[in-house]
């Protein structure tokens, strides 16, 4: 039961419209963020039709649900709940049923559940897709080959044990809520992209 409830709450946490509710309140309603720029309810398409202040604000409620979903998942259903719910925060991200399955891209949102439940792994991560998105020029590419780097360094620490810094034991779940995480990210920029440019949501 705690574990159903742990992903339950991931996934109500993930629906969070953070990008629509901050765009309504910056721009007094005017504004559907949908209906802009790339379409994305992310934090590059909030940044260049909001200013960088209110992108950051969409970027840093993304990240919270992740966290939050991490954090809440653990104390309902332990280990498993954590990565279940962490994970189920990114579903809910890239398909909340409040605006029919049409989200944002995921990738604010897993990045705040890696906070949680793979602490070892965040420094890595967002280095390897600064870097490579700054050399590539495209935030895209940096994304692909960041998840893939996800999946294996999930792999390694499940497989050697390593230290996890504050998250759970690196169980086979770990290995399930990268390879699930990154799965859906690489799906939703595949099927989401747009001619305007990639965008982070």
């Amino acid at each position: 039961m705690g574990v159903a409830a742990a992903i339950v709450v991931g996934y109500l946490l993930g629906t969070f419209p953070s990008a629509d509710l901050v765009t309504r309140l910056a721009t007094r309603g005017r504004v559907d963020i949908r209906a802009v720029g790339s379409g994305n309810p992310g934090t590059l398409n909030a940044i260049h039709e909001l200013g960088t202040v209110w992108g950051v604000v969409v970027l840093v409620l993304d990240v919270a649900k992740g966290v939050g979903a991490g954090l809440a998942g653990w104390a309902l259903g332990g280990d498993a709940g954590a990565y279940l719910g962490a994970t189920a925060a990114i579903v809910g991200h890239i398909f909340p049923v409040w605006t029919g399955f049409r989200g944002g891209k995921g990738v604010a949102t897993a990045g705040g559940a890696c906070i949680a439940v793979f602490p070892a792994f965040v420094v890595i991560n967002f280095v390897l897709a600064m870097v490579l998105a700054v050399v590539s020029h495209r935030a895209t590419l940096g994304t692909y080959l960041a998840c893939s780097v996800w999946v294996v360094a999930a792999v390694l620490w499940w497989a050697f044990g390593w230290w996890n810094a504050w998250g759970p034991e690196p169980d086979g779940w770990l290995v399930v809520f990268s390879v699930a995480g990154a799965s859906l990210i690489l799906w939703a920029f595949r099927a989401r992209s747009s001619p305007a440019g990639p965008s982070v949501g």
